[in-house]
């Protein structure tokens, strides 16, 4: 995939704006859903730059657990 030079120097001037979106597949692996060429960006300047190596994501929910049961089988009560 290619970069282009004006989203690598936007990241480098100003971070990443939007967080990158990832689900969890393992209790320390996660998969970008959304977000792929900001990934591969912070990879680029991460190999000349540490400060690249932290990146914001928002973890993406995971409702295939989700139910009655799953939200204690109770009706909301106001």
């Amino acid at each position: 995939m290619t970069i282009a030079p004006e989203l690598l120097e936007s990241i480098a001037e100003r971070g990443i704006a939007i967080a990158i979106k990832v689900r969890q597949i393992d209790d320390d692996l996660y998969e970008c859903v959304d977000g792929h060429k900001r990934l591969n960006a912070l990879a680029i300047l991460a190999a000349h730059d540490e400060r690249f190596l932290m990146v914001p994501c928002v973890i993406k929910n995971d409702f295939s657990k989700a139910g009655s049961t799953y939200w204690g089988n109770t009706k909301n009560k106001h």
